[in-house]
């Protein structure tokens, strides 16, 4: 099980923008969700100053599964966590849940990898970034 405190959570309701010709949440909309909130939480804690000027995260895969479905008006809750970091890679977990009754909507994943801005290479993810996975990870609402 994951460390609680390394968990980075945020909640909000869900805008018209985000509804498909189905009525709730369009898939494509959880993706973004997963890219913004892995972003967010990563300059929370200062991932940004830690990897310096000279290199990035590049999604190099996503998965998702999709439980139950999300509607507009509804508060609901993303956490994310980093699962492992490998030399080059990173493993990126989200959970989407519905605030009124706590169910588990969506199941997510990305895999990014560590890259040299100039040449779009892999290239060894830093010490000073993976330090900063293991610290706590800071909440909004």
């Amino acid at each position: 099980m994951i460390d609680p405190n390394r968990v980075y959570t945020r909640s909000f309701k869900i805008s018209h923008s985000a509804i498909d010709e189905n009525g709730h949440v369009n898939n494509v909309v959880y993706v973004q969700w997963m890219q913004d909130i892995a972003v967010e939480h990563y300059a929370s804690i200062g991932g940004i100053e830690a990897q310096g000027p000279d290199a990035t995260w590049v999604i190099r895969r996503h998965g998702i599964e999709y439980f139950l479905p999300a509607f507009e008006g509804e508060e609901i809750e993303i956490r994310t966590w980093v699962e492992n970091v490998r030399r080059v890679r990173s493993l990126r977990k989200y959970e989407f849940v519905r605030k009124s009754d706590g169910r588990v909507l969506v199941k997510g994943e990305t895999d990014w990898v560590f890259v040299d801005v100039k040449t779009g290479l892999p290239r060894a993810v830093p010490k000073d970034v993976i330090d900063i996975f293991s610290l706590p990870a800071n909440r909004t609402e």
